[in-house]
């Protein structure tokens, strides 16, 4: 198996991304909207104890739902979940959404959404996004490569002591069909090791992260409020320096596999093993853990059910090509992370934190 061409989630057929940020002083967030023109049956996983989502419920399979128009991933914590509205004016300016009425534009889109905590990251608490970025993000919207890093909802987000962002891989499998993940790196827990490796980074393909070796550096200290080691001392700083809800990491996972939805909702469910491998410790309770799953075929045909014995193979392959294309995509968040400065103090990048971790021979 080897990346798709872009090695991104936009190698998947039908998954459009768009991305808007803001990082002027005092502002340092985004958001992210992954649009599927074609409709895409979907499923999520919520494991974080702080959750900030919109439309969940609707995608659970004993739920009537058939499909999502687009997913926003979104920094500004529950302020964020603003920005879906203008996603949805934009769908229905143009027709898309679950048809009630007779009109051409008489739809209810669905757009699921998810957040992360990253207000006044960059000074202000009230310099977050602002609900036109949703119907921005979305016009921006394209097949092409994803940018990386300093970006969309991953603008302000961190992982422990360094500069997080967003990320995604693609892979294709032997039978040619795709698998793509994007996430927002944004948690309470470390994506590096105590020797300064990416826990991801084993999981490359081919020569994805050969670059990489065991950096000399020392580790950056821990942030304030972001030191959940266990003891008295970490105690401490949680009941007194910790606000619940500041961190998550938020993902959508896709293929174009034909998934029913009970099919898809067990993607999401086992791609959470791809952050577990990616990032310790996770889906704690100040983190708001969730991710959605698409599946973007449309057919006529059947589509696969974790009820049919038959098709226990094929779905066992696209789950585990999620959950490690999951863990590469976190990966390439921290390499593309940029440092930032903040009233703060700097959240420095991978690469500023680890410069010997890059290969030059």
């Amino acid at each position: 198996m080897q990346p798709g061409p872009q090695n991104a989630i936009t190698d998947v057929p039908g998954i459009l991304v768009g991305q808007v940020e803001r990082l002027d002083p005092p502002y340092l967030t985004g958001t992210t909207v992954v649009h599927v023109p074609g409709t895409a049956v979907a499923g999520v996983d919520v494991r974080g104890g702080a959750p900030g989502t919109r439309e969940t419920d609707l995608l659970a399979p004993v739920n009537s739902n058939g499909g999502v128009n687009a997913i926003v991933l979104t920094g500004g914590s529950a302020f964020g979940l603003d920005t879906a509205g203008s996603v949805m004016r934009w769908l229905e300016e143009r027709g898309e959404g679950v048809r009630v009425g007779q009109g051409d534009y008489d739809v209810v889109p669905i757009v699921p959404t998810a957040v992360i905590f990253d207000l006044a990251r960059g000074g202000d608490f009230k310099a977050r996004p602002e609900p036109s970025w949703g119907a921005d993000a979305i016009a921006a919207a394209t097949d092409g490569p994803v940018a990386l890093g300093n970006h969309g909802a991953g603008a302000g987000a961190r992982a422990r002591s360094l500069k997080g962002g967003v990320g995604s891989a693609s892979v294709r499998l032997d039978d040619g069909t795709t698998v793509g993940a994007l996430v927002i790196v944004n948690a309470a827990g470390s994506a590096v090791d105590a020797g300064g490796n990416l826990y991801g980074a084993r999981l490359g393909l081919g020569d994805e992260f050969t670059h990489l070796r065991t950096p000399v550096e020392p580790p950056p200290p821990a942030a304030p409020g972001r030191n959940l080691i266990p003891g008295p001392a970490a105690t401490t700083g949680m009941t007194t320096g910790m606000t619940t809800g500041m961190n998550t990491v938020i993902a959508v996972v896709a293929t174009d596999v034909p998934l029913d939805k009970a099919a898809t909702q067990r993607m999401a469910m086992v791609a959470h093993d791809g952050l577990a491998r990616a990032i310790d410790p996770i889906h704690t309770l100040v983190d708001g853990d969730s991710i959605f799953a698409l599946s973007t075929r449309s057919t006529d045909e059947p589509r696969l059910s974790v009820t049919d014995p038959l098709a226990l193979g094929q779905l066992e392959t696209v789950y585990a090509a999620g959950a490690r294309t999951l863990s590469r995509a976190i990966v390439h968040a921290m390499l593309n992370a940029e440092s930032v400065e903040t009233p703060g103090g700097t959240i420095p990048s991978y690469r500023d934190a680890y410069p010997s971790a890059f290969r030059t021979d």
